[in-house]
């Protein structure tokens, strides 16, 4: 592999790793939760998030003016691209604790942010071994991996949901919490779809 190819490999394994960063930081703050704090959490958190969007925009420049690329230009844009969504849902978690003005953190949420950690944990697995894709017997392991975390957030979300509706002492408790518990669904779905672009471009380059 041409040494300039390198770069983008290495964009992705830096990306994955503020996402780590990120959902490390989250479960920081849930288990050390003060709703007085919480501006200061926002700020540490954003600073996370756009250490990530610089490296998605480094992506994006290095990908407008290069001839040859070690898989197609647009499936690398996709990857960049999907795994920026991760860590801006993660930040997206953290602002809804913040919009909602949440003064206590349910244990249920604190669950669901370790396992976004386990997730991200995977993903930078994942990018560690992607440069080596044709020839590495991890890579299916890894996607397959994300994708049963996936399910144990699908899970979660279900009796974290029902449990909820069960045990609200008032109706906006239910609808905040709703809201929140949907965004951290979505941070696993983008876990998951980062490891599905990732699939894809295996089957179309072997």
């Amino acid at each position: 592999m041409a040494k300039s190819d390198k770069f983008y490999f290495q964009n992705f394994e830096d990306s994955t790793a503020l996402s780590k960063k990120a959902a490390l930081y989250l479960v920081e703050c849930l288990e050390n939760y003060d709703a007085n704090n919480i501006e200061q959490m926002l700020t540490t958190m954003h600073e996370i998030e756009h250490s990530a969007d610089i490296k998605k925009h480094e992506m994006s420049a290095a990908l407008a003016k290069a001839f040859v690329t070690p898989v197609d230009r647009e499936d690398l844009d996709l990857v960049s691209h999907n795994l920026d969504q991760v860590t801006d849902t993660i930040e997206e978690v953290l602002q809804k604790f913040y919009i909602y003005n949440i003064q206590t953190v349910d244990a249920s949420a604190i669950e669901f942010a370790k396992k976004l950690v386990k997730s991200c944990e995977l993903l930078c697995e994942l990018m560690s071994e992607f440069e080596n894709f044709k020839r590495s017997k991890k890579i299916h392991e890894l996607i397959v991996a994300l994708n049963d975390v996936e399910e144990e957030c699908d899970r979660l979300y279900l009796s974290s949901m029902r449990e909820l509706t069960a045990n609200a002492k008032d109706a906006l408790t239910v609808v905040f919490y709703h809201k929140i518990y949907d965004c951290f669904e979505s941070c696993a779905d983008a876990c998951e779809h980062v490891s599905e672009c990732i699939g894809s471009v295996i089957m179309k380059n072997t």
